[in-house]
């Protein structure tokens, strides 16, 4: 273990609430659909990519007008959130202070662009990570972007937190052990290693 790589959403805090209420504000509001949107929703959805989620919150719509409104729905949640910081889960910032004087820290998540960006800028918590990729920057599914942030970092042995299968088979394809954040959306039945709270991390090692 020469570095550890993040998930955000369910594994370095909990944004479903504040983006429930934005998503719906704004579907609800701009967009004049009845639709309501509830943080124990969002939680089945996040870790996707973002067309998926959009497929499935806007069934009847073609795709051009999934993703249109699903764009929209991104915007104002990053307004939302730059405005207040979603709950980070416990001691997270002494986690990542004790982690980063070891390792060198990177995010990967299958976010839309510049989500990554509003989590490091809200929360305060950028000067710990060297760098981060996400399904809107590139295009690629979440193995590919670990295997990448990987090969550009030249990484030779880092492990995944995460916390939903999703997840986990992103890190078989990139052939990375995998870590799970069990206080977080899902559920893996075979890890390499658990964490039930971010400060385990620092007991860990692979």
């Amino acid at each position: 273990m020469d570095s550890i790589i993040f998930d955000v959403d369910g594994t370095l805090w909990d944004s479903t609430e504040i983006v429930a209420t934005a998503w719906t504000a704004y579907l609800q509001n701009e967009e004049h659909l009845d639709i309501t949107l509830t943080s124990a929703r969002l939680m089945t959805l996040f870790g996707q990519p973002l067309s998926d989620i959009a497929r499935q919150i806007f069934p009847d719509f073609p795709e051009s007008e999934q993703l249109r409104l699903i764009d929209g729905c991104c915007q104002a949640e990053h307004d939302a959130l730059l405005k207040e910081c979603a709950p980070l889960y416990e001691d997270l910032e002494k986690m990542l202070q004790i982690m980063s004087q070891k390792y060198p820290l990177y995010i990967v998540s299958n976010s839309q662009s510049g989500y990554i960006e509003v989590f490091l800028q809200t929360s305060g918590l950028g000067k710990y990570f060297k760098g981060h990729l996400c399904n809107g920057d590139t295009g690629l599914d979440k193995g590919s972007n670990i295997r990448r942030i990987a090969d550009t970092y030249s990484l030779k042995a880092p492990v995944y937190v995460g916390d939903t299968l999703g997840d986990y088979q992103a890190c078989q394809k990139a052939g990375v052990p995998f870590i799970l954040a069990e206080y977080g959306f899902g559920e893996v039945s075979d890890p390499d290693a658990r964490i039930s709270k971010p400060m385990d991390l620092v007991k860990i090692s692979l």
